[in-house]
Order: C-alpha cells, then structure tokens, then sequence
C-alpha cells in the first residue's frame, strides 16, 4: 500500500502501545513503500484514533504538578506521555493529509512520528514505575485543537503546530529538567535529553516546510506567520525561550525578536 495510506491507518489506531509500534514497522520500511503525492485521500470519521482515557478536559481545568511527591510526579510524566501521543498524531496527519508534496515532505513527518512513538514508549515505561499507566490522569486536547483547525491550510498547519505548540516544548524541557534533577528522578531526566535532542530536530523539519511553502506562495514568512497566528488565535508565547535550542532549530533572530516582543534586530554593518 501508499505510504500515505499507511499513515492515515496508523493515525486511526486507538491503542497507544499499538499504535506505536505500528508506526515505527511502518517507518523501518518507508524507503521500499510506493509513494503518491498527488493521492487526494479521504479523510475517515473521527480522527485520530485514541483511547477512551485519558478523560480530556479544558487546559485551565489540568491541576499543576508538582514533581516532588510521588503522585505529582506521575502526573507530570503523564502529562508528557501525553503529549508525545499527540505528537504521534500529529506528525500522521501532516504525513497523510497533504497532497502535492515532494517526496522528502512526506519521509520526513513519517520520521518525526517514529521518533515521537519513542518517546511515548520511554515515558510510558517510566510512568509504570511511578505506578501508573497512560489513562490514569486527566489531559487537555490543545495540540490536536490546532491540527484541526489548520486541516485546510498547509502554510498555517506548519507554522502553527511543530514550531509554535511543538516548539514550546524546547523551552519547557529544561525547566522541567531542572525540577526532576532536584527531585531526584535522573531516569526523567535522561528521557527528555533524548525527547529534546530529537525536538530540535522536528522543529527544524516545521521551520523548513514553512518556508518552503512561503516561499512558494510568494510570502514574508515572518510577516505571515503574525497574520496567521491572529487567524487562527494562536496561544502568544511567552518567555523565557530557550534561544540556544531555537537557533538551532532553525529560528531566525528576527523570529525571536519577534517573540520577545522586542524590535526585530538592526542589520549588521558592512
């Protein structure tokens, strides 16, 4: 079957677990798939496909977390576990739903979902030995909200998904690192330097199909990415922001600038 096909099935697949290992099966064959960018697929009811728990609820209704009792701390890694299958979801949707593409467009958001099922495999693991499973805590839906709403904008979907809401993860990851280390959970620790290591790089993967698309539709990518973020009211991110791990992802200090809320950064002399 397409590659684009196979995607959209694993998207469809409820159980976490399942669903991950069918991706990363999928992705160990990608190279030996046929591929159609030009297949315009229909898009089944109900996506993505996930399980009855966790129970979703308003992001102002998910209780902080505090990783200094037992109970806390599973939450927090829950919540991460949590986000990582939706990052799953996410790089599927953008692989399967996007007609027109190169090629290497599509390998691409295959190989951040398999990177992504890694990570939902590591935290799941974790989060036993704090005994709890995937489902024991309530989440919120802002990621795949997003994804929703830029169904029918592949210029919005990359701008406002990995490197808007994705890329808050390379701000937060330390944070949260720090109070893991503080906790005493170094085994939390060592699993988001492999979940940010690989974050960088999906981020990297948004920045560049943003521009490309930009660049193909005749547009400012940072003068879009304002209108676009008014659009389809985008959450205004706000600091601190982890510059090192933004640069290199990709960001350009104008961007930054921008998101600092400072002016853009005067040119350098010749």
């Amino acid at each position: 079957m397409d590659l684009r096909q196979l995607a959209l099935e694993a998207l469809c697949i409820a159980d976490p677990v399942r669903k991950a290992y069918a991706v990363q099966a999928l992705w160990a064959q990608a190279e030996t798939l046929p591929l159609d960018p030009a297949a315009v697929l229909a898009e089944p009811a109900d996506l993505p496909g996930r399980p009855a728990r966790p129970v979703l609820v308003r992001a102002d209704g998910v209780p902080p977390r505090s990783p200094f009792t037992l109970e806390g701390r599973a939450a927090l890694m829950h919540a991460i576990a949590h986000i990582e299958f939706n990052a799953i979801n996410l790089a599927l949707d953008a692989c399967w739903r996007f007609p027109g593409l190169p090629p290497a467009y599509y390998l691409d958001w295959l190989r951040v979902a398999a990177e992504e099922s890694t990570h939902h495999l590591l935290v799941a693991e974790h989060l036993a030995t704090l005994g709890h499973v995937y489902g024991d805590f309530e989440a919120h839906d802002g990621l795949w909200t997003m994804t929703r709403k830029t169904s029918g904008d592949f210029v919005a979907r990359m701008a406002l998904v990995p490197r808007t809401l994705e890329a808050r993860g390379l701000d937060a990851t330390p944070l949260i690192q720090t109070k893991l280390r503080r906790a005493g959970d170094l085994r939390a620790v060592e699993i988001l330097d492999v979940i940010l290591r690989d974050e960088v790089g999906h981020v990297a993967i948004g920045n560049h199909w943003y521009r490309w698309a930009c660049e193909r539709a005749g547009l400012d990518p940072v003068a879009h990415y304002r209108v676009l973020v008014a659009q389809y009211e985008a959450p205004r991110l706000r600091p601190p922001f982890n510059r090192a791990a933004r640069l290199q992802a990709g960001f350009s200090e104008e961007e930054l600038a921008y998101l600092e809320g400072q002016p853009a950064p005067l040119p350098s002399a010749p």
